[in-house]
């Protein structure tokens, strides 16, 4: 068994590799408490949180602040709707300590920043079983690209049948991923018993993806997964990202703060669309970002959660370096 400096463990039989979550509550219930104790652990969503809205860059100000949270002694986790090897890229150059977690595929895939592609330092993940995956492509392949993630690097981590149908800026995530991309049609061919996706996604129009989230709540398989909607209404794209059922990133949060040994009330998350309710909600310190849409905001105003600024005005590094003067100041 390998012990991190953060305390986690990555002994496989605590990891659920082979499990698939029934019945787990995603979000563990709102927390109400008022008041918090100093925060252990931060969890932090990456697109429109801590990434401004222009760019793939993190700004100066907010990896600095990343880098004094963790000196601090405050576990920083990345949260993110990407896939592993989409996200670590961005972060590779920070700084950020080697044991730093990353939450990944909204939660499917826990690992370590130094995970080596090959060998990768789990802490957890939870697979899409494929007789599910199936089904859920003949469902939702009318309303947009249907696109199934594999737990396995380069080409055919992403497979998807028809890369014409890709929808606006959808299509610049395509660039960016091509080399890892495998067209197979159809889908479900891909998808054989014991082939078992870590997370599938539709994208298309705002409108669509509404259509398509209804088709699969009224539908036979809305039990047999989680359905987390991500909204980016000023380019008309919305992603339905498809999960093993009852992961969400408020589990891969609430899992990951067990290991830690930290409690509810020790942890904050900070995010700003759909995907990100369900880690706000079980965090004792929710933090909805100034960017977020307005009804995100307003139920932010009715749960009790705090604004920080505009993800384009460091609203990250803003958070957290209150954070890191309310602790000096009791130190």
């Amino acid at each position: 068994m390998r012990e991190y400096p953060y305390g986690y463990s990555t002994d496989p039989s605590t990891l659920g590799c082979e499990s698939k979550p029934r019945g787990y509550p995603a979000a563990g219930g709102r927390y109400t408490e008022a008041m918090h104790p100093p925060v252990r652990l931060v969890a932090i969503d990456m697109d429109g949180t801590l990434l401004p809205s222009t760019t793939q860059m993190v700004s100066a100000r907010n990896a600095a602040a990343l880098r004094a949270a963790q000196q601090a002694g405050i576990t920083v986790a990345i949260a993110t709707g990407r896939r592993a090897a989409y996200t670590e890229p961005l972060l590779e150059d920070l700084g950020l300590r080697a044991d730093t977690p990353l939450i990944t595929s909204n939660g499917a895939v826990v690992r370590t920043l130094n995970g080596d592609p090959i060998n990768p330092s789990y802490i957890d993940r939870s697979y899409l079983e494929a007789r599910i995956a199936r089904g859920l492509c003949g469902l939702l392949r009318p309303f947009g690209t249907v696109v199934f993630t594999f737990d396995l690097p380069g080409r055919g981590e992403l497979v998807v049948e028809d890369l014409d149908r890709v929808h606006g800026r959808f299509a610049v995530w395509v660039e960016a991923n091509r080399n890892a991309i495998e067209i197979v049609k159809p889908l479900e061919m891909a998808l054989a018993d014991g082939c078992d996706p870590i997370q599938g996604m539709v994208a298309g129009g705002v409108s669509s993806m509404r259509q398509a989230e209804k088709a699969l709540k009224a539908s036979e398989w809305s039990d047999a997964c989680e359905c987390v909607r991500t909204e980016y209404p000023a380019r008309d794209l919305s992603i339905l990202d498809l999960l093993p059922h009852g992961v969400s990133k408020g589990w891969a949060v609430e899992r990951l703060a067990g290991r830690l040994g930290v409690g509810r009330r020790e942890t904050m998350a900070i995010g700003d669309n759909w995907n990100d309710v369900g880690m706000l909600e079980w965090a004792g310190q929710g933090v909805m970002m100034g960017n977020a849409a307005l009804e995100l905001r307003a139920m932010a105003k009715t749960r009790g959660w705090k604004q920080a600024p505009h993800n384009d005005r460091d609203g990250v590094a803003v958070v957290l370096e209150k954070v890191l003067a309310k602790m000096a100041a009791k130190a």
